[in-house]
């Protein structure tokens, strides 16, 4: 799987288990401003955290839902 336009050069041709484990800035357009935002807000401060944060489960869930919605 090609994830290189999702992820900083830096991060580029990294396994998925070491993106897991990497800093939400290594995502890319998300800024080391926008990441130190996320930890303060949520505590978020790998790929994996962000993953896991119930906000954004419930938010996929809405949308997986509204799609098959009548």
């Amino acid at each position: 799987m090609n994830l290189d336009k999702a992820l900083d050069k830096a991060y580029e041709g990294k396994t998925l288990k070491e993106l897991v484990a990497a800093p939400v800035a290594a995502l890319q357009g998300v800024t080391a401003d926008e990441a130190a935002m996320l930890g303060k807000a949520f505590n978020v401060k790998t790929i994996g955290d962000l993953a896991a944060l119930k906000y954004v489960k419930w938010a996929q869930a809405i949308v997986t839902l509204a799609e098959t919605e009548v």
